[in-house]
């Protein structure tokens, strides 16, 4: 009778995980593997879709740029959000109004965080640029120059960084005074510390984040679809995938390009995984 009620009680959720989860999926690989162009019906053909994806250019072009974008993207968020983490792990007075300030990006529409920046990188009437001129710097095309692309996608995750600064906040919370302590007995200045003591002993969240801007990398659509960049340097790995759905109707060549960035970071996030040991202190 008990385990029939500790059932009844899960059964919402044990719903919600069939309806949301487990049926999309088992959906998800059917479609893959159909020439579904959402209108019409769907006529299996099995692994065609992933032949192709293999053929098209467009795939590794794509894919070479999203990838691009990870390698200096992750490493420039987790810097950012850990150096203002840092810096905002004192007890001076209105701290937390900076912590507002700087957590603020992360809540902002992606949307219209698209449409400003389009402005602020404007070449003509930017506000990028016209600081660049103040100190006698003719600013680049940014968007508009496709040398210049990924800069510009660059400064707005610098700008959006902080997404994770209250996560590094309670890791920095959670680290002994004492070890500061002693350090400074020692006669360890504030970047030994940072180096010696802050950094290992919150490696562990530094592990999570990275994995997570990892996948946020690879899934990076709505400000690449916005902002665009010329050459085509703007068509990040989702952008690609939206425009096979949506503007040629491969729904099913969609999917599979879903299916594969699934297998990607499936992949990366094992392979770090394998490197924890050598960097993520644990007690």
């Amino acid at each position: 009778m008990k385990s029939n009620a500790g059932f009844l009680f899960i059964l919402p959720w044990l719903i919600g995980l069939l309806t949301f989860t487990v049926f999309p999926m088992f959906s998800a690989v059917y479609i893959s593997m159909t020439d579904w162009s959402i209108i019409g019906d769907a006529g299996v053909i099995w692994f065609e879709n992933f032949i192709e994806i293999f053929k098209d250019e467009m795939f590794y072009r794509s894919l070479w740029i999203t990838a691009r974008y990870a390698i200096f993207a992750v490493p420039i968020k987790i810097v950012v959000a850990l150096a203002v983490a840092i810096l905002l792990n004192k007890e001076w007075r209105g701290v937390g109004v900076f912590r507002t300030i700087f957590y603020m990006p992360a809540i902002v529409s992606g949307v219209a965080v698209a449409i400003v920046f389009r402005w602020v990188l404007d070449p003509s009437f930017g506000v990028m640029n016209a600081i660049l001129n103040i100190f006698g710097i003719v600013g680049p095309n940014w968007l508009y120059d496709p040398a210049w692309v990924l800069p510009s996608y660059l400064i707005t995750t610098i700008w959006g960084a902080s997404g994770g600064l209250f996560i590094y906040l309670a890791a920095l919370k959670d680290v002994p005074h004492e070890f500061y302590e002693s350090a400074t007995i020692d006669g360890a200045g504030s970047m030994r510390k940072i180096r010696s003591i802050t950094v290992p002993l919150i490696t562990p969240i530094i592990f999570y984040n990275m994995i997570i801007e990892l996948i946020s990398c690879f899934r990076k659509f709505t400000d690449a679809y916005i902002m665009g960049g010329a050459g085509g340097e703007g068509d990040f790995y989702m952008v690609n995938l939206y425009r096979q759905a949506f503007s040629f109707y491969k729904m099913g060549y969609a999917t599979a390009l879903a299916w594969i960035l699934f297998a990607i970071i499936l992949g990366l996030t094992l392979v770090i995984n394998i490197t924890k040991k050598y960097w993520v202190y644990t007690e």
